[in-house]
């Protein structure tokens, strides 16, 4: 089940598969630091900033605020023990479309790599304009080139990853680092100096509006996890890498727990500053909860302490999507599910081709905007993947016996059962409730984010059988010459 650097064609279901072609090839580089730093990069970036305001407005209670997020960090800690075992056990990169496609079928798996994909770079597109916004705020004469400024970076980025994996994984240690450790000091701060601000803030706050009951209760609870859900996903960023990590069997668990533990202590700690901070009704709605708590700490200086701190996270965020986005494509086109030339691999380990298509959806998504309709997106795929995922591990149990798993999940087949039942649950609730929003309001257009999800998966199998069609016409072709 290791990783391989043969030349052969297209793998079969039940292989590991090639991840190398041309004159390169995947490096095996990687550690567990490098695991919980992509995580940490991918999963801390802008979500935190609407987050807070998103759900203490439909949910105007601190126990029940804080309770949504609890009940995400679950969620993570009970599918961290599968994707561990899997990731362990089928150490390729490429991300969750690898266990899909082994486990399932390849139209599963494309499914998941089609998916995984686009959002991915329909996220690189979204954090690359957060970054010009940002930037304008310090630097005025920015105002009005926003969109040229995202592709920059974007560009930028894609020069940086084009040198190999050891450019990429250096930047993400860094931005990483300089993240957390710049989070934690604004949790200090605010648990340090912001009793006062708390106290005359309480003074004169108005009063809450009424929890929400019955129906309208569970609404507001399905869209506070679709938010939290959006926001700490990233968790499993090492299995986007896995084969180039040293040691799978053991660093790949070790790097996914670790991400959990790291990535909701953070998240958990950062809301608990802002709650100490700001009193709730000042929370609810704010699309800017945490600069709001940062500039009763620092007072003039608050909002570009935060804003510079958030800059460094999201382009942190920024390198990894481009890292993930790449190594998809690149497992897709080893496996047969893509052109055979974006399974290229420069001397850095760098899938050049995979990374430059990469790029360029990304630019295109920012170009046209069409990446605020991903990002609508993204809790339903992020869920729909993790389903395919537990569902995986349970039929490689059962058909592959004598797999070779250095890490087996911890409370199997419990933890992984109760992921997979809550993922099927948050996804018919999401239908449910985009579509009763659409029936109360008689707008079915634009289409509800758990449709156009569905569309966009319906939309996947077509491409599936003509990507199908060209690979194998093209091996037939070169087979006849």
């Amino acid at each position: 089940m290791s990783n391989t650097s043969d030349e052969s064609s297209t793998s079969t279901i039940g292989e590991a598969g090639p991840q190398t072609r041309g004159s390169g090839k995947l490096l095996q580089v990687l550690g567990v630091w490098f695991g919980i730093a992509v995580a940490v990069g991918n999963a801390i970036g802008a979500g935190i900033v609407r987050t807070p305001g998103e759900i203490a407005r439909v949910l105007p209670n601190a126990w029940l605020f804080i309770g949504v997020w609890v009940v995400g960090g679950w969620y993570a800690f009970f599918g961290a023990s599968s994707l561990a075992e899997l990731g362990a056990s089928i150490p390729r990169s490429g991300g969750q479309y690898n266990f899909s496609r082994r486990a399932i079928g390849e139209y599963a798996g494309f499914i998941v790599g089609w998916s995984d994909w686009l959002s991915t770079c329909g996220t690189a597109a979204a954090v690359s304009i957060v970054i010009a916004e940002y930037s304008r705020d310090f630097f005025p004469a920015l105002a009005g080139h926003e969109p040229m400024i995202a592709v920059s970076i974007i560009c930028v980025f894609f020069l940086l990853q084009w040198r190999g994996i050891r450019w990429g994984s250096g930047t993400q240690l860094a931005t990483s680092a300089i993240k957390t450790a710049s989070f934690l000091v604004l949790v200090a701060a605010c648990f340090a100096l912001g009793g006062h601000a708390r106290a005359a803030a309480s003074a004169t706050a108005h009063p809450l509006p009424a929890i929400p009951t019955g129906r309208p209760f569970i609404i507001a609870i399905i869209l506070s996890l679709q938010a939290v859900v959006y926001t700490i996903d990233g968790w499993d960023g090492i299995v986007y890498v896995g084969g180039e990590v040293r040691n799978p069997g053991r660093d790949v668990p070790r790097a996914i727990f670790g991400s959990v533990f790291s990535v909701m202590g953070i998240y958990l700690l950062l809301n608990f500053a802002v709650l100490y901070v700001l009193p709730m009704n000042e929370i609810a709605g704010n699309d800017f909860a945490l600069g709001a708590a940062a500039g009763r700490i620092f007072g003039k200086y608050g909002d570009p302490v935060i804003r510079s701190i958030m800059i460094v996270s999201i382009l942190s965020s920024l390198n990894a999507n481009q890292i993930f986005c790449t190594r998809t494509l690149h497992a897709m086109s080893c496996d047969g599910l893509f052109f055979g030339q974006a399974s290229r691999v420069n001397k850095g380990g760098t899938p050049v081709l995979a990374l430059f298509l990469s790029t360029v959806a990304g630019v295109l998504f920012l170009l046209t905007g069409t990446f605020e309709r991903v990002i609508d997106m993204l809790s339903f795929f992020f869920v729909a993947n993790y389903t395919l995922s537990y569902s995986s591990l349970f039929l490689l149990r059962k058909r592959e016996p004598q797999m070779v798993r250095p890490y087996r999940a911890w409370g199997y087949p419990w933890t992984t059962g109760i992921a997979l039942t809550a993922s099927v649950v948050f996804l018919v609730a999401s239908i449910a409730t985009d579509l009763q929003g659409s029936v109360a309001s008689g707008k079915f257009w634009p289409p509800s984010p758990a449709v156009l999800a569905l569309a966009v998966l319906v939309l996947s199998y077509p491409v599936f059988r003509v990507l199908k069609w060209v690979r194998k016409d093209k091996t037939l072709t070169h087979s006849s010459t």
